[in-house]
């Protein structure tokens, strides 16, 4: 799991208790732009371990459990399962960097001494004629991060605010002030800003989140 981590200013109003809105950099948002890129499979991978609701996991498990039998010759079930982002430049996102290296790939080989390779158990080792079906674990490289003004999608000349819901726009000083008469804020002085760090478990919970809830924000960081 990578270290890399991105950070936000929280505007919150500690009476109301809840998230006003974030004040963010390119980093933050172009990783939540990423996630509309993300596969259907490879959020619910990613989403295992927190419990995912729905029905979604249960098609995932039924296509991982099907056995080899039932699979067309020419198709593989990780073409489905771990598939791949359409967005080539992910790696210019950390974070998003971190979650492609999270997903197993496995590889077989043989056990002659020729160690053929296949990513398909079904092969068959054509020196020796038997299936290569000794696992390998695929290990991941280590992510390279470009550098942010040149990768990713937003431009880093900007400071953008994150609303509670998610939406996201261009920051300014009136934008800010709408904001607090949009929410009714009254006491100036019940406002606190807090800079959290979004990590690769803040990540996976905002997520989650993301998909249940209009205050994200609010509920993954308060």
């Amino acid at each position: 799991m990578s270290d890399s981590k991105v950070s936000k200013k929280l505007l919150i109003d500690t009476k109301g208790k809840r998230v006003l809105f974030a004040e963010a950099g390119k980093d933050c948002v172009d990783f939540l732009f990423h996630i509309l890129t993300l596969p259907v499979a490879t959020i619910i991978t990613l989403l295992k371990t927190q419990g995912m609701v729905g029905s979604l996991p249960n098609l995932f498990q039924s296509l991982e459990t099907l056995n080899d039998t039932f699979i067309q010759p020419n198709q593989k079930k990780d073409t489905y399962l771990k598939p791949i982002s359409p967005v080539s430049s992910s790696s210019s996102v950390p974070l998003l960097a971190s979650t492609a290296a999270q997903i197993q790939k496995n590889f077989y080989r043989c056990t002659c001494n020729y160690n053929r390779v296949s990513d398909d158990p079904r092969a068959t080792c054509p020196s020796c004629h038997r299936a290569l079906s000794t696992t390998v674990t695929y290990v991941a490289p280590p992510a390279v991060v470009e550098a942010w003004e040149d990768g990713g999608l937003v431009k880093g000349v900007v400071t953008y605010m994150v609303m509670d819901d998610l939406e996201i726009k261009p920051m300014s000083t009136i934008s800010s002030i709408t904001m607090l008469n949009k929410f009714n804020v009254k006491d100036v002085g019940a406002l606190e800003e807090k800079v959290v760090y979004l990590g690769m478990d803040e990540a996976v919970k905002l997520l989650k989140t993301s998909l249940q809830s209009n205050k994200v924000l609010t509920d993954v960081f308060l």
